[in-house]
């Protein structure tokens, strides 16, 4: 359930504004004349949030590259090389 304050906690009562954001790991929706205006979350939460958008846009790359491709590798022959690799066989 999305949490939700009016902008005055913002004012008033900021450090437990911050004190949620970091507790419960989501955004705090900041009302203003009974209107969304704002989100409010933690540095943690954000920077995960951004890691995730980057990496949907590195598998929506992958993916639009994949159709292109001729070049196909079995998955029985990549786990081989895998193996190969990491028991140092290929360097």
């Amino acid at each position: 359930m999305p949490i939700i304050k009016p902008i005055s906690d913002l004012r008033n009562n900021f450090n437990d504004i911050s004190e949620i954001c970091h507790t419960e790991s989501e955004p705090v929706f900041i009302t203003k004349n009974g209107q969304g205006n704002l989100v409010v979350m933690s540095m943690a939460l954000y920077e995960k949030q951004q890691a995730l958008i980057e990496l949907y846009q590195k598998l929506s790359v992958a993916e639009a590259e994949s159709k292109f491709s001729t070049n196909r590798v079995s998955h029985k022959d990549l786990l081989k090389e895998l193996r190969e690799t990491i028991n140092g066989k290929k360097l």
